[in-house]
């Protein structure tokens, strides 16, 4: 098992420590309600250094990044950020990802912790053009700041004013380490991203000074249960629950980053006949009224037979209610459907909704 540069953090702090995509890692510190109402009402901050980070430089990276990827990379600028996926020949996806620019020549490619070994041979089998790719993903480390007081937060630490918006990041001092400063997020509150490189003692610097700014705020961390549950509120997708090889980006509901005016990418052509055949079956969010705990795998029915399945569920903290994502059949997938999760042998009752579960 990996560990992260923060791993002595978090046994000081006595997390409760868990394997994840071959790293031990902290699933919470306090209890998980607790650790999602802090992002939600202040300041969270997470250690993901398990993400991965894959540069992409030369001549042609552009047309590379453009190849290898669903969206429109012609649309980015140095300093911007978008969300994107990459697909097999067949339609499948490989990983969903976020394109960093910094120029013409060089971009990031942040993939998921699960799928580095698989997205970096992916990439080079692919890689017909000749860029350069480098897998860079052990040498940097990651913290994510989460919630409606993170600007404030960081900003004490930060060498220049932190005027980001939306998927865009910069280069900067904070806490006087050199780093990459993005504001993406993963939870729909107001959120920044910290790459940097260093070793533990340069990790524990920085969080601590995170720490430090934000203890007005009453700054708690976080870890990978509420991720989880602050990203199911928003309807954000997790590979390997909601999208994985045998899932393609129309029926997952990522048609709109799924550019198919573009030229040439892979999977294109199947995607192109996806759309002019119609969906069998579609990505959909339900939410309930019980008390019962959706979870992955359970079955959605309607009229006595399956129409689906579960791919992410919880209790949402903030509604107090079950919500779920998952795949049903096209005709029962409208809004405002009423369909049934079996929850350990009881059929219960949910109502197809439109995403997000919380309006932010």
């Amino acid at each position: 098992m990996k560990k992260t540069t923060l791993y002595p953090v978090h046994e000081k702090l006595g997390a409760k420590i868990v394997e994840f995509a071959g790293y031990l890692m902290p699933i919470q510190y306090s209890s998980i309600i607790a650790e999602h109402h802090a992002v939600r009402n202040s300041v969270g901050v997470f250690d993901v250094s398990h993400m991965g980070e894959i540069f992409v430089t030369g001549e042609k990276a552009i047309d590379f990044v453009q190849y290898i990827t669903v969206n429109d990379v012609s649309k980015l600028y140095p300093g911007r950020v978008q969300y994107s996926a990459m697909c097999y020949n067949d339609g499948g996806i490989v990983d969903d990802l976020l394109v960093y620019k910094f120029a013409d020549d060089r971009f990031l490619l942040v993939v998921n912790a699960s799928n580095i070994d698989k997205d970096f041979k992916w990439m080079n089998e692919n890689n017909k053009v000749g860029v350069a790719l480098e897998n860079k993903s052990d040498e940097y480390s990651l913290i994510a700041v989460q919630g409606p007081n993170s600007n404030k937060t960081l900003q004490k630490i930060c060498g220049k004013e932190i005027n980001l918006e939306y998927y865009h990041f910069f280069e900067a001092k904070v806490a006087g380490v050199e780093m990459i400063l993005s504001r993406t997020g993963y939870t729909g509150e107001l959120g920044y991203e910290l790459y940097f490189k260093g070793d533990e003692k340069t990790a524990e610097h920085i969080w601590n000074k995170i720490f430090e700014a934000g203890k007005e705020f009453n700054i708690q961390p976080v870890g990978l249960a509420a991720r989880d549950s602050l990203r199911l509120e928003m309807g954000y997708m997790l590979y390997g629950n909601d999208i994985d090889k045998t899932t393609n980006p129309l029926e997952a509901g990522l048609g709109w980053i799924t550019k198919l005016n573009k030229e040439n990418f892979i999977g294109r052509d199947v995607l192109l006949k996806v759309k002019s055949e119609g969906l069998s079956r579609k990505f959909v969010a339900m939410l309930g009224n019980d008390k019962s705990f959706p979870r992955h795998g359970y079955e959605i029915k309607a009229e006595n037979k399956k129409i689906g399945e579960v791919t992410s569920g919880t209790v949402s903290p903030v509604l107090e209610k079950p919500i779920a994502m998952g795949y049903v059949d096209v005709s029962y997938s409208n809004e405002g459907n009423e369909v049934n999760i079996v929850v350990r042998g009881r059929e219960t009752p949910v109502k197809i909704v439109k995403l997000p579960f919380i309006k932010k």
